[in-house]
C-alpha cells in the first residue's frame, strides 16, 4: 500500500494507493481541512490498512508538517517529504535555484509531464496551470526541461486585496461577463480574466520559444471556475499532484 499526501494551504488531500505506480488502482482517499487533522487517525485513516511507503507534498509550514506527522505515527512506515531537486522522474530543473523551488509546483509538473505521456502528448511542450489560493503557471519544454513560470494571486486573493485597500468594494458574489456593468460583475470577471490571460501569454510564449502548439493541462481546487472563461484548449486534471508522487513514487520505492 502507498498513501500519498496533498497538503495545501487550506486542505489536506490523501489518496491510498494498492502500490507506489502510476497505473496502480486508487482504494481510498479523502480531504480534510488543516484545522481538522487531530481527527485523521481516529476518522477517516482508522480502518485504513497500514501503507507501506508514504509520500507527501506540502506547502503549509512546518507547524502543519508536524501535525501531519504525529497522525501517522499510527503506522511504522516513515513518511517521506518531496523537495525540489535539479532532476527528478523525467523533469529537470531550470529554476535559478532548484531546491527553492515549491514543492507543489515540482511534483504537479512531474504528474503534468506523465499525463501528457498517457495522453499521446508527449512530444509537445506543456503549460501547466495550479488554480488553488495562489495560481501558478508554468511551462515545460517537449524534452523535459522546465523553464520558468508565473505566480499570481488567486481570485480570492485579487478580490481581499481590492477589499482592503479601496473604499467601499466588498467581495462580490458575481458573474464573469464579457461586458460587466456593476461592480460585482466587473471584480469577479477582472479576476477570472487576469488568470486566463496569464495562461494565455505563456502559451504564447511557449508557442514562439518551441514553434509547437503546446498542451495545456488546469488543476487545482478552483480549477473548474475557470474552465468557462478560457479561450485556450486544456485538460482538466482533478489530482495532478497525486499523479506526480506516484510517478516519483515508482522511481524512489520500485
Amino acid at each position: 500500500m502507498f498513501l500519498a499526501l496533498d497538503i495545501g494551504n487550506s486542505r489536506l488531500k490523501w489518496g491510498l494507493y494498492e502500490a507506489p505506480h502510476p497505473a496502480s488502482p486508487l482504494i481510498a482517499h479523502g480531504v480534510c481541512f488543516l484545522e481538522n487533522i487531530e481527527q485523521l487517525s481516529e476518522t477517516d485513516w482508522a480502518r485504513l490498512p497500514a501503507p507501506k511507503h508514504i509520500l507527501g507534498c506540502i506547502v503549509a509550514g512546518d507547524a502543519i508538517k508536524g501535525r501531519v506527522k504525529e497522525q501517522l505515527e499510527m503506522w511504522d512506515a516513515l513518511p517521506q517529504w518531496v523537495i525540489a531537486s535539479e532532476a527528478e522522474a523525467g523533469l529537470v530543473n531550470g529554476y535559478d535555484s532548484p531546491m527553492r523551488l515549491g514543492s507543489d509546483r515540482w511534483v504537479a509538473m512531474i504528474g503534468a509531464r506523465r499525463c501528457a505521456i498517457k495522453h499521446g502528448a508527449g512530444h509537445r511542450p506543456i503549460v501547466v496551470v495550479m488554480v488553488g489560493t495562489a495560481v501558478t503557471v508554468e511551462a515545460i519544454d517537449a524534452s523535459g526541461q522546465f523553464l520558468g513560470g508565473f505566480i499570481l494571486p488567486g481570485h480570492g486573493m485579487m478580490l481581499k486585496a481590492l477589499e482592503s485597500g479601496t473604499a467601499g468594494l466588498h467581495v462580490p458574489t458575481g458573474e464573469v461577463t464579457p461586458f460587466p456593468t456593476n461592480t460585482s460583475d466587473a471584480l469577479t470577471s477582472g479576476g477570472t480574466y487576469a488568470i486566463a490571460g496569464a495562461v494565455e501569454r505563456m502559451m504564447n510564449h511557449l508557442r514562439q520559444y518551441s514553434g509547437q502548439e503546446p498542451y495545456c493541462i488546469m488543476t487545482g481546487g478552483a480549477g473548474w471556475k475557470m474552465a468557462p472563461s478560457m479561450s485556450t484548449p486544456f485538460e482538466l486534471v482533478d489530482n495532478l499532484i497525486f499523479d506526480g508522487l506516484l510517478a516519483i513514487a515508482e522511481a524512489r520505492f520500485a
